[in-house]
C-alpha cells in the first residue's frame, strides 16, 4: 500500500465514532397512566421528542433498537403499561453509495484490466466523511461506465492503494475482479516477492544526516492526536513495522548564512506502507515535509529564510510537498512487469524552481 494507506482496509467510520448504521442517539420514555395499553409503535412516534413516522419506528422496533424494561418487544404490536420504561436508538444514517461523476481524470494508461492515473493534490481517492463527493471514486465510476461495479465494495470499487488528498502522483485502480485481487496481493507483498515498487519525491525541511539512507521504525496512532500516526515503542498495542528508504537528489543551500542546507528533495522507497509513513519517517529525523500542516507546522516559521522569489511561492504552496513520482508492479493479466511516472505538478515545480534562488 501506498503513502496514506488505511493497512486494515475497514471503512471510514461515520461522525461521533460509530460505524455507519450504529444506533448513536439513545432516549428513554417512562409510560404514563394515560399510555397504558398502547402499542408500543404509537407510543415512541407519538412521544419521542422528534418528529419519527411510525413506520420508521417499526423498522427500529424490528432491528431491535427499541427495549421495554431492557427487553426486546417481540413484535410492533406490543402493548406497554404505565410505569415501563421504553428504550430507543436511532441508528447514524447509512453511507451514501459513491455517484458516478463527470471529473477529468489524467489518465497514463488503461486497458481492460486496470486504469493508472496521475493524482492531482487536493482530490480525495474515495468517499468519507466531509467529502462524499468529488473524489477519485465517483470520477473512475464514471470514467469506467458501470465496469467497477462489484469490484471491491461499493464504497471503495477497483481500489488497491491510496494517496493522501493533498498527496499527488501514480495510482493505478482495478477494472476487473482478477486485476484488484492480483494487486491487492503485490501491495500486500510490497515487493519482497514481485516488481511492485514505488517511489515518492518530497520536499523537506533541512537535510537528512546522511545522502542516502533507511529509516526503520514501529509505528502506531498519535497518543494524543486522534488522526495522527506516530513513531512508538515495538510493545505499543497497535505498532507495526515501517521501513523508508531514501536517497537526497538536490539540496537548496541557504545562501544567506553560509550556504547551510535549507531544504532538500529526497526520493524516498516504500519497504512497508503504513498511513502517513513518509510524513511521520522524514519529521523523526527532523526533515518534516514542507507545508505539511500536521506533521510540520513547527517548521513553517524557517520560510522566512527563503529567498524573496522563494518565501512568495512557498507561501501559495497549501499542501505537503508530496508526489509519487514512480510506480511499477506485475500486469495482472499478462505478467509484464509495468512501470509508470509523473513529473511533479505545477505548483510543486514552481516551488522547485524557486528555491534556486
Amino acid at each position: 500500500m501506498a503513502e496514506g494507506d488505511n493497512d486494515s482496509g475497514a471503512s471510514t467510520p461515520a461522525p461521533g465514532s460509530q460505524a455507519a448504521g450504529e444506533a448513536v442517539d439513545m432516549e428513554v420514555l417512562i409510560v404514563s397512566h394515560s399510555n397504558d395499553g398502547k402499542r408500543v409503535d404509537k407510543f415512541i412516534s407519538a412521544n419521542s421528542s422528534d418528529d419519527i413516522s411510525r413506520a420508521r419506528v417499526q423498522a427500529l422496533v424490528r432491528k431491535g433498537h427499541v427495549t421495554i424494561n431492557g427487553e426486546v418487544p417481540k413484535g410492533t404490536s406490543t402493548k406497554i403499561s404505565a410505569g415501563d420504561v421504553v428504550r430507543f436508538a436511532m441508528p447514524a444514517p447509512e453511507d451514501a453509495i459513491p455517484q458516478p461523476e463527470d471529473i477529468p481524470l489524467d489518465i497514463i494508461y488503461e486497458d481492460d484490466d486496470l486504469i493508472v492515473i496521475n493524482k492531482p493534490s487536493g482530490m480525495v481517492v474515495h468517499p468519507a466523511p466531509g467529502n462524499w463527493s468529488g473524489t477519485l471514486v465517483n470520477a473512475l465510476l464514471h470514467h469506467c461506465e458501470g465496469q467497477l461495479s462489484g469490484i471491491g465494495g461499493v464504497k471503495r470499487p477497483g481500489i488497491v492503494h491510496r494517496l493522501d488528498k493533498d498527496t499527488s502522483g501514480v495510482m493505478v485502480a482495478a477494472k476487473s475482479y482478477r486485476a484488484h485481487v492480483d494487486l491487492q496481493e503485490q501491495f500486500a507483498d510490497h515487493g519482497r516477492t514481485g516488481p511492485l515498487e514505488r517511489s515518492y519525491w518530497a520536499l523537506v525541511w533541512s537535510v537528512p544526516p546522511r545522502m542516502k539512507g533507511s529509516i526503520g521504525t514501529f509505528m502506531g496512532r498519535h497518543p494524543t492526536k486522534r488522526l495522527q500516526r506516530a513513531v512508538v515503542s515495538e510493545g505499543a498495542a497497535d505498532a507495526k513495522r515501517a521501513i523508508t528508504h531514501y536517497t537526497v537528489l538536490k539540496r537548496f543551500d541557504d545562501v544567506k548564512s553560509g550556504g547551510e542546507p535549507l531544504v532538500s528533495l529526497v526520493e524516498c522507497r516504500l519497504e512497508t506502507g503504513r498511513t502517513h509513513q513518509i510524513r511521520v519517517h522524514m519529521t523523526h529525523i527532523g526533515c518534516p515535509l514542507l507545508g505539511d500542516q500536521e506533521y510540520g507546522k513547527q517548521f513553517a516559521n524557517r520560510g522566512v529564510k527563503l529567498s524573496q522569489k522563494g518565501q512568495l511561492e512557498f507561501q501559495s504552496f497549501k499542501r505537503q510537498g508530496l508526489h509519487a513520482r514512480t510506480l511499477g508492479f506485475r500486469h495482472p493479466k499478462t505478467g509484464e512487469t509495468m512501470s509508470f511516472s509523473a513529473e511533479p505538478p505545477t505548483d510543486m515545480e514552481r516551488l522547485m524552481v524557486a528555491l534556486e534562488g
